[in-house]
């Protein structure tokens, strides 16, 4: 038991910080099938079922033949990551009693020497549910411990996915107001440079701004900054 804990807390110590260096999601998810596997005795490989608009999906594997056995169960339209996805409720089985209930599963699973599975349902937010499954080779079925050590897995691991994805919303957020503050500051340059040099009043320089723009289907910033680069060159170069 201390060696099982031991592997846990350094397979969660390993996801955190894939989770704090990680640059995008598709990283974080392969980390959580590698740590997955660590976390579970008799898990051998790992997959993340996505559910986009009804349709599912693998969204990242430690290991190809997971993947394979996935895409039975999608294209069979059942199975148990799908059940687990649908029911909200870990599925725990050996394959060899679930032959008749998804033969496809099943014949997919054992032709590749899986002998047991356990799906438990992930919901991060409304643009990540589903489920992450692991595969045993072994016929073990997997103890009722291995579920609740997977259930506190995915606990986890939608508490650091739906920490990073609020840190890349608010990250997308200041870059945006970061570029629209540099837009207006540009175009209120050209806007001042076009009335001193024209005579002419605010709502008319940024009227022959936007002309320009629709005229020539280039963005405002744009020609605002061609303008000011344009305004900024001596006359004799």
């Amino acid at each position: 038991m201390a060696e099982l804990l031991d592997e846990v807390r350094s397979a969660l110590g390993a996801l955190t910080r894939t989770l704090e260096t990680a640059s995008d999601s598709a990283e974080v998810l392969d980390a959580v099938c590698v740590e997955a596997v660590r976390v579970v005795p008799g898990a051998d490989m790992a997959s993340i079922t996505a559910i986009d608009d009804g349709e599912p999906r693998t969204a990242a594997y430690s290991d190809e033949r997971a993947r394979d056995v996935d895409q039975a169960q999608y294209a069979a339209g059942d199975g148990p990551c799908l059940r687990a996805a649908a029911t909200s409720q870990i599925v725990r089985l050996s394959l060899d009693n679930v032959s008749e209930l998804w033969p496809d599963f099943a014949a997919s699973a054992k032709q590749v020497g899986v002998g047991s599975y356990l799906a438990a349902p992930l919901r991060v937010d409304e643009h990540l549910a589903g489920a992450i499954n692991l595969f045993g080779f072994g016929d073990h079925g997997f103890a009722e411990t291995d579920s609740k050590l997977l259930d506190l897995y995915v606990t986890v691991v939608a508490f650091g996915l739906r920490t990073m994805r609020r840190y890349q919303q608010v990250r997308e957020m200041a870059e945006n107001l970061e570029t629209a503050m540099r837009s207006r500051a540009v175009i209120e340059q050209a806007k001042g440079i076009l009335m001193a040099t024209h005579k002419i009043s605010d709502d008319a320089a940024i009227q022959r701004l936007i002309t320009y723009s629709q005229d020539t289907n280039t963005k405002l910033r744009q020609v605002a900054a061609e303008f000011v680069r344009k305004a900024s060159v001596p006359d004799d170069q």
